[in-house]
Parts: structure tokens; C-alpha cells; sequence
């Protein structure tokens, strides 16, 4: 009778270890994305200065401004799923660094100090967001392993958890930007 209650206080025991795991796995990657997403909404607070400073300069280039200005809108709204505002960032990312790279022919706003600033601290985001973004693909990592291995997956499954996706660089990300047709659209 002991051996049989030693046993299940074992298996008990195990499974509030596993349990807690689960749990704790969850709450790392919702803290990391909330971070992630923080940095993010800095990126977005920095643009209106960031247009305001270029539009004087950049008449061709009205329309992307615009677009910009529209994504940021639409990622200050709120309600946005996670893998929404992972798309959404991607687009944002696009965008702007093919704002950056038609900066080159526009001498005067490369000279102007308001917009090295800016600069400065768009890029000093960049690095934050890139630093966060594997941080949360490490976390989501681990949490995918856990509740796909072995045992914890039984209990994940009883706890209805899924999986959930890493920011992923798109195709058009990797390639080179086309600063020629970005401004065509």
C-alpha cells in the first residue's frame, strides 16, 4: 500500500513538473512577443517624424509615404492577431527599406541633421527588433519541442495547446529591394 501511494505521489508530481513546464514554455513566448511587439510600436511612433522630415524632399516618392503612413494606422488599431502583425511588419519592413534606399538620391535630406537623427534611430530599432525577433523564435522554439515531444505533448494536448509560428523572413525580403518598381506600385 505505501509503495502504491509513493508511486502515485511520484506520477503526481511529475505531471504538476511537466504541467508548470507547459505553463512557463507559454508565458516566455508571450512575454517575448509582448517585448517584440513594444519595439515594434517605437518603429511605429518614430515614423510620423520620420515622414514629416523627408516629404519636403521626397514629391516622387508621395505614394509610398502614404503607404507607410496606412500600415502604421493599421498597425496602431490594435485587435491584430500575431501572425497578422507579423505579415503586417513584414510589408512595413519592405516599405521602408526601400524608402531608406531611394534616400541616395536626395542629397540635401542625406545632409539634413533631423533626418540622420532619425535615421540613426530607425536603425538602432532595426537592431532591436531583430535582437527580439530571435529571441522569440528561440522561445517558440522550445515551446514547439515541448509540446510535441514526448510525454509533455499528452498533457499539451489535453491543454489544448498548439503551435505557433516563428517570424519567418519572406521571399521578397531576402531578395534585393527594387527601389525602381516600389515606387511604381
Amino acid at each position: 500500500m505505501l509503495a502504491f501511494l509513493i508511486v502515485i505521489g511520484v506520477i503526481a508530481l511529475i505531471v504538476v513538473v511537466l504541467y508548470n513546464t507547459l505553463v512557463a514554455k507559454k508565458n516566455q513566448v508571450e512575454n517575448i512577443f509582448a517585448g517584440l511587439d513594444a519595439v515594434l510600436k517605437k518603429r511605429y511612433d518614430l515614423l510620423p517624424n520620420l515622414v514629416a522630415s523627408v516629404q519636403e524632399y521626397m514629391v516622387h516618392e508621395k505614394t509610398t509615404l502614404e503607404k507607410i503612413t496606412a500600415l502604421r494606422s493599421q498597425a496602431l488599431q490594435g485587435g491584430l492577431s500575431s501572425e497578422a502583425k507579423m505579415e503586417l511588419d513584414a510589408t512595413f519592413s519592405k516599405m521602408l527599406g526601400g524608402l531608406m534606399v531611394s534616400v541616395e538620391n536626395y542629397p540635401d535630406l542625406k545632409a539634413n541633421q533631423n533626418f540622420l537623427h532619425l535615421q540613426h534611430t530607425l536603425s538602432e530599432l532595426e537592431e532591436q527588433i531583430s535582437a527580439a525577433r530571435r529571441a522569440y523564435n528561440q522561445s517558440v522554439t522550445d515551446y514547439n519541442n515541448a509540446i510535441e515531444m514526448f510525454p509533455t505533448n499528452i498533457l499539451a494536448g489535453m491543454m489544448n495547446y498548439t503551435r505557433k509560428k516563428v517570424f519567418e523572413s519572406l521571399e521578397q525580403e531576402r531578395a534585393n529591394v527594387d527601389v525602381k518598381n516600389l515606387f511604381q506600385k
